[in-house]
C-alpha cells in the first residue's frame, strides 16, 4: 500500500507542474498582449489561467497534506510526549473530518458542473468542479496512513 501512496504522490507532484505550466502560458499571454500590439488579446487566456489556479491550490494542498507542510501555528506550550500523541490524533482526525466533508459536499458540487460549460472557452465545468472531492479523497488517504504511522510508531515505542 505504501508503494501505491508514494506513486499516488509523484503523480499530484506531477500535476502540480504541468498545471504551473498550464497557468503560465494564458498569463503571459496577457502580459504580453498588453505591451506588444501585434499579439492579440484572447479573452479565454484569463479563464484557463482561473481553472489551472485552483488546480494547483488543491493538489498543493493535497501534497502539502502528505509532507505535513500545510500552515500551522504552535501556539500551546508543550506538553508531555503522551498529551503530544493525543493533540496529534485529534489534529489528524479533524483534518480528517474536514476531508469527509470536502468529499461529500465535493460530489454534490461536481454533479452540479455536469450539466454546466464554461461560457468563454466551453470547459465542461465538472472538470473544474471534480477537483474539490479528488482534493478530499487524497487528503483522506494521506491523513489515514498518517494515523496508522502514528499509531504504528506509537506501538513501537
Amino acid at each position: 500500500m505504501a508503494h501505491f501512496i508514494d506513486r499516488y504522490f509523484k503523480l499530484l507532484q506531477g500535476l502540480l507542474t504541468i498545471m504551473l505550466c498550464v497557468l503560465v502560458v494564458p498569463v503571459l499571454i496577457q502580459v504580453l498582449s498588453r505591451f506588444l500590439p501585434f499579439i492579440p488579446r484572447y479573452i479565454w487566456t484569463e479563464e484557463i489561467a482561473r481553472f489551472a489556479f485552483i488546480w494547483i491550490i488543491l493538489i498543493g494542498s493535497s501534497i502539502a497534506v502528505r509532507d505535513q507542510s500545510h500552515f500551522h501555528v504552535d501556539i500551546l506550550p508543550k506538553f508531555s510526549p503522551k498529551t503530544e500523541h493525543n493533540l496529534r490524533v485529534i489534529l489528524l482526525m479533524l483534518m480528517l473530518l474536514l476531508a469527509i466533508v470536502f468529499v461529500a459536499g465535493g460530489f454534490q458540487f461536481a454533479l452540479f458542473g455536469l450539466t454546466q460549460s464554461s461560457e468563454i472557452s466551453g470547459l465542461p465545468m465538472l472538470t473544474i468542479y471534480i477537483a474539490w472531492p479528488l482534493a478530499g479523497l487524497s487528503w483522506m488517504l494521506f491523513l489515514v496512513e498518517q494515523i496508522y504511522q502514528h499509531f504504528n510508531h506509537q506501538e513501537k515505542s
